[in-house]
């Protein structure tokens, strides 16, 4: 097949959004209709068949769910408009991370029945911590219980955002038959099988009123945002469409405010909209602010702006094996022009990368380019040694960018092979779906000769264990999950550790005085792995190649636990002072002493056990409220509120992720398969001592 060149298209032409929400408010079905009406699609699958276009894997169209993020490419009037979909569940939380760390804008999709669910809450507040402008598309205004202003008001108080409706439904529910636009002042109605023919109409009388109410608190709320227009408003003079527009653009551009848009994403009624307001409010690369990154030998500042003309710089944020061609890298550049054949620097790892071939992704299909501009998402295959995270840039003029975090594995189950065959096949499809996802974890357990994985969640174990089988036809036996507890220390402790070996010839010697304390709040962001280390060593008590090894002792005793044999966390480790001696001391002898001082420390620190808490929400019908709240409560839970939900009550709850392992089969059995919930990690907490107790027996 012939590579397509690609002629460099206005950056401002550009747009590089995701589609983002909860599980099951609409993000796939949206996602199919924008390629629907963009012409990249004839035909529209739906996710209840099985046949949407971005939910492409077994699992996904057998759940009916999105479990990778799925990169098309999509044009509409003129515009470029790269579209990331993203899963809704908790346990594929990392890829709405990742892929929110490289878009420029946000869809945020809302169920019109549920309003702000706790999905909802989590990847919104991902997005403010990547700083991405968003719309908010309040999708399912056709199903019965759906109230707009209701989702509306709960974004105010779940998500303390600023929303500004320009739309509201004619009709709601079964009684849902147009869209109204407060900008225009129109009717807007989607006539046809597909609703490719758009009517507008003058606002029907009955809704006259309500929609110039709606349309003054808009201005008054787009206005408040920019200050000439708060003047021409406070002297009484008009303000055009023409002013508002630009105005509504720059708050939305610097987060101020969250335009809220609404529709049917299923009953093809709002999409087209949705993607107008896309163009003309979300950012172009040239509209957000250039990339930071550091020099990786001088640790300098390093400044990069959207344009081709500078050098170049990418980052990686997605890896994933296609059976057929390898390993896909997904990247986004922020600088200059990537092209086949050239060779660039992996500046995270100091290795250097060929570009082979590239692709743009339209979900599972590709299609060959020879090179990718400044602002644009493709594919790459073939990379040997780069992975989600990295930087590749231009080898003459190196940058690193930020790396992106993710979070910590809560839940852990053993896996054991079949057979021998599947031994060997089965270490090599662990790595290869570790590689492609950063929050599943593998541990090896040489006391057990056991391997155990760490995930998000039962689903994500599970979805991981099935691709395991089908894709690398490994057979295997897994074990019941596991909770991925922590240990911490609560009390300060001064560790004074010698390490004294004596063997005929040369021996051992290191001394190492270590204070060790709770890691601070305000110090938590400087840890990595749990610890945050400090040489405090003046006058050259400890030689300086011998810091290190110390705290490769620590963070390797750290590791292994000390408690239960689970990893130690939240600790600020101090090297105040020690002692050496000039022949028998060693990196190995400083290594062992700083991991005797660890477990010394936090034996006589007071440990505690770590467990996770989940942020638990159920929906049940309100003659149900009782049994579940009282079923909550005896799993440890505490009741955080509760309040009417479409036909039913919400219960929202934290408990320990230990109490709800097959939550899902007893919520069906209080509720006559009525009830349905969704949970999320919350924190960390102290276990009570019998859980404790049972932990260290092996009986948790």
């Amino acid at each position: 097949m012939a590579k397509k060149t690609e002629t460099a298209l206005e950056l401002s032409n550009v747009r590089n959004i995701g589609i983002i929400a909860h599980i099951d408010a609409g993000k796939t079905t949206t996602t199919e209709r924008v390629l629907y009406y963009t012409g990249m699609v004839h035909r529209i699958g739906e996710v209840h068949e099985g046949a949407a276009t971005t939910d492409y894997m077994p699992q996904e169209r057998e759940r009916g769910i999105t479990i990778t993020a799925s990169a098309v490419t999509a044009s509409w009037k003129g515009y470029q408009i790269n579209v990331i979909d993203t899963p809704g569940h908790v346990d594929f939380t990392a890829e709405v991370q990742r892929s929110l760390r490289v878009l420029d804008g946000g869809i945020v999709v809302f169920d019109g029945v549920a309003g702000v669910e706790p999905q909802s809450e989590t990847v919104w507040r991902q997005a403010n911590s990547y700083e991405v402008p968003r719309l908010c598309f309040v999708n399912k205004i056709d199903r019965t219980g759906a109230r707009f202003q209701r989702c509306v008001d709960m974004m105010v108080e779940r998500l303390a955002a600023n929303p500004v409706p320009l739309q509201f439904p004619y009709g709601e529910g079964a009684e849902f038959e147009g869209i109204i636009d407060l900008l225009r002042m129109e009717l807007v109605t989607f006539e046809g099988e597909m609703g490719n023919d758009i009517l507008y109409h003058p606002i029907p009388e009955a809704y006259r009123e309500q929609a110039e109410t709606r349309r003054a608190e808009m201005i008054d709320k787009i206005v408040e945002n920019d200050d000439y227009l708060t003047e021409k408003y406070l002297l009484g003079e008009e303000i055009t469409d023409e002013e508002l527009l630009p105005a509504l653009r720059a708050a939305t551009l610097a987060g101020k405010v969250h335009p809220v848009l609404c529709g049917s994403s299923l009953k093809n009624k709002g999409v087209q909209l949705m993607l107008d307001k896309v163009i003309e409010l979300l950012p172009s690369p040239l509209d957000i602010p250039p990339v930071y990154g550091t020099h990786p030998k001088t640790d300098a500042e390093e400044v990069r702006h959207a344009t081709d003309d500078e050098p170049v710089t990418a980052l990686v944020f997605k890896i994933l094996t296609d059976p057929f061609v390898g390993r896909l890298a997904f990247f986004r550049v922020y600088s200059g022009v990537v092209k086949t054949g050239t060779m660039l620097l992996n500046s995270s790892k100091g290795d250097r990368e060929r570009i082979g071939r590239i692709v743009r992704m339209f979900a599972d299909r590709r299609e060959d380019i020879e090179e990718v501009h400044a602002g644009d998402v493709a594919a790459v295959l073939g990379l040997k040694g780069t992975f989600t995270g990295d930087t590749l840039c231009d080898p003459d003029k190196p940058i690193v960018l930020e790396k992106i975090n993710f979070p910590e594995p809560v839940i852990e189950v053993a896996i054991e092979p079949n057979t021998k065959a599947d031994q060997d096949k089965m270490g090599e499809a662990l790595r290869r779906l570790a590689e492609e996802d950063p929050t599943f974890k593998i541990e090896v357990d040489d006391k057990l000769g056991q391997t155990k994985i760490r995930g998000m969640g039962e689903l994500h174990l599970e979805v991981l264990v099935d691709r395991m089988m089908r894709e690398f036809n490994v057979q295997a036996t897994v074990g019941r999950p596991r909770v991925a507890y922590r240990e911490t220390i609560t009390r300060d402790r001064r560790s004074d550790m010698t390490f004294k070996r004596q063997s005929g010839g040369k021996g051992q010697y290191a001394r190492v005085v270590i204070e060790f304390e709770p890691l601070p709040e305000e110090e938590a962001e400087k840890a990595t792995d749990g610890l945050y280390f400090v040489d405090a060593i003046r006058g050259g008590s400890i030689p300086r190649e011998f810091i290190r090894p110390t705290e490769n002792g620590i963070r390797e005793a750290m590791a292994g636990g000390v408690l239960a044999g689970y990893p130690v966390v939240g600790v600020k480790a101090s090297l105040v002072d020690g002692s050496f001696h000039d022949v028998d001391s060693s990196e190995m002898a400083f290594k062992i002493a700083g991991s005797m001082a660890l477990k010394e420390a936090v034996h006589a620190a007071k440990p505690v056990l770590l467990e996770p808490t989940m942020s638990v929400e159920v929906v049940v019908p309100e003659e149900y409220t009782g049994t579940i709240v009282g079923d909550l409560s005896s799993r440890r839970g505490i009741i955080s509120g509760m309040e009417p939900r479409g036909n039913g009550t919400s219960v929202r709850a934290n408990v320990p992720l230990g109490e709800m392992f097959g939550y899902a089969t007893t919520v069906r059995n209080l509720t006559q398969g009525r009830g349905s919930f969704t949970m999320e990690f919350e924190k960390y907490s102290v276990a009570p001592g019998s859980i404790v107790d049972d932990v260290i027996k092996g009986n948790a």
